[in-house]
């Protein structure tokens, strides 16, 4: 046959590649899981490191490093026991003391990790954190080669929850020592997880590659994973399309109809652990009034933002906490959800005008920031709308996701600022702790109430039925305070090529990569 034709029958016949090109909504900020924040860096991170313990691809606990452990009666007092064939990607085995050396770190003042307090349930880990004690007073210590022990401050029912968190990620001492600040860059970065990093090309590309020293590399089908930063909705649309990535996590609101109706299968929805909120900066005026936080949250119709702005794909949010997690049961709800719009308008009018703002008063003025995408901005477009009622004069300020939450964590003076949190385990507690005083980090509204902060501490250290009890009290207060203004709870939307096999919805969003494989198709 000729030469061309027989070209084409054995590419016909040929596995295809087995790389997934995973669009993504914008660069990590930072490699270090010290130093990351974003669901962004949290999808990279999960491939490029294990913890003790993972998850699987229905987004489910499941062993890592540690291969089993036990607990105490009292359990404050955890063992690990480490697989023998964890390694690092430059073949050196994974050990105990790599896992005390990495939670020190965190705890360590010096580092500035701004998610350090989801440990804090480690023994002395507060402590340590603030400079009042030294790290080697943190409850963890290495049990020879092949066992660690983590001491609790309390019992802490969620403990293998948030140790799946990236902020549980083990680092490599002397990758560390090495390199120090520049220990994340390609060709230097030792890892232990599945995939390995490559090449790193911002506003471009970054690739992972399969790790050969994983203890469960034989199951690894992907030999390389290609994460594109993708902002543009409707841009990442087109190139799914076209074919030209395998996966992307959203898509442009004022197209679901159309890809519902298109690309049907591959366009999946399904709930997911996340709130949609504005964050209101209560460190000055006129958001340091509650009065004003509240009037400006009751006269937002939740529903026209859900089934028109988003399509469907998102749920009216009159709580804090999302529904769906099984030990809190239903959440508190704003006081004034039953109210019909004519009543909930008139009662802002009034709470505005008590705080000295709109006829007769002082003219409203807010500035809504938020990261550039479609969907941001035609919520802050209707949500402007909306405050028009109330006289509110309000101006949009929109930048990339980089700079955007680069602005956030500076901890700079804002009006309103858009703001997502997505679980980062299933208890109720990883959202209420965004309120507390002490979070600087992650407390972006910069609220403070001592009534909430006791509420919180006391929660820490109770009983189950107990706690969930305070959880509840506690977010009742917040809502009263609204200091950031409850809009949506998500629902996934990913656009999932039918080539792409092992990718699963689960509530968590969560999906491996050394589950995946590519068959068919274009590669």
């Amino acid at each position: 046959m000729p030469a061309s034709r027989q070209k084409s029958h054995q590419q016909s016949h040929a596995e295809p590649a087995q790389i997934w090109r995973r669009g993504a909504s914008g660069d990590p900020g930072s490699l270090d899981p010290d130093k990351a924040s974003t669901l962004i860096e949290a999808n990279i991170l999960s491939e490029l490191f294990e913890g003790l313990v993972t998850r699987d691809a229905q987004g489910r606990i499941i062993p890592g490093v540690a291969e089993s452990w036990t607990v105490n009666s009292e359990r404050t007092v955890y063992r690990f026991k480490f697989r023998p064939d964890a390694r690092w990607s430059n073949g050196d085995k994974v050990v105990p003391a790599d896992f005390v050396f990495s939670f020190r770190r965190l705890m360590n003042p010096a580092t500035g990790a701004q998610y350090a307090n989801i440990l804090y349930t480690l023994k002395n880990a507060e402590l340590v954190n603030k400079g009042a004690l030294p790290v080697t007073a943190l409850g963890v210590r290495a049990l020879g080669d092949s066992e660690l022990e983590l001491t609790l401050a309390h019992p802490v029912p969620y403990l293998l929850e948030q140790l799946t968190h990236m902020t549980a990620l083990p680092l490599n001492p002397r990758n560390v020592a090495t390199y120090g600040d520049t220990f994340t860059k390609p060709g230097h970065l030792v890892s232990n997880g599945p995939f390995m990093l490559k090449s790193f090309f911002p506003d471009d590309r970054l690739v992972l590659v399969k790790n050969p020293y994983y203890y469960d590399a034989a199951q690894v089908t992907l030999a390389k994973e290609i994460f594109i930063p993708l902002e543009d909705r409707a841009a990442a649309l087109r190139r799914f399309m076209a074919g030209e990535i395998d996966s992307y996590d959203d898509v442009p609101v004022d197209q679901i109809a159309f890809v519902r109706a298109r690309l049907g299968t591959e366009f999946k929805v399904a709930p997911e652990l996340g709130g949609y909120y504005y964050a209101f900066d209560t460190r000055h005026p006129p958001f340091d009034d509650v009065r004003v936080r509240q009037a400006l949250s009751m006269v937002i119709g939740r529903e026209f933002l859900a089934d028109k702005i988003w399509g469907g794909t998102m749920q009216p949010a009159y709580s804090f906490v999302p529904p769906g997690i099984e030990s809190y049961g239903a959440p508190s709800t704003v006081s004034w959800k039953s109210m019909d719009a004519f009543a909930r308008e008139d009662m802002a009018k009034r709470l505005l005008r008590e705080a000295g703002y709109g006829p007769g008063g002082k003219p409203l003025s807010v500035e809504i920031r938020f990261n550039t995408s479609e969907a941001n901005k035609a919520t802050a477009v209707a949500i402007a709308d909306m405050w028009k009622v109330l006289g509110v004069k309000t101006r949009l300020y929109q930048t990339d996701s980089t700079s955007y939450y680069a602005f956030l964590h500076s901890g700079a003076r804002f009006d309103v600022a858009r703001f997502g949190w997505f679980a980062d385990y299933a208890d109720a507690q990883n959202y209420l702790f965004l309120a507390e005083s002490d979070n600087l980090g992650l407390n972006t509204a910069h609220f403070s109430n001592p009534a909430y902060d006791a509420l919180m501490r006391a929660a820490s250290q109770a009983t189950e039925v107990r706690r969930i009890a305070l959880l509840h009290q506690a977010e009742a207060l917040m809502l009263k305070q609204q200091p950031y203004l409850v809009l949506l709870f998500a629902r996934s939307r990913n656009l999932v090529a039918k080539r792409l096999r092992g990718w699963m919805t689960n509530v968590l969003d969560h999906h491996p990569g050394r589950y995946i494989s590519i068959v068919g198709g274009k590669s």
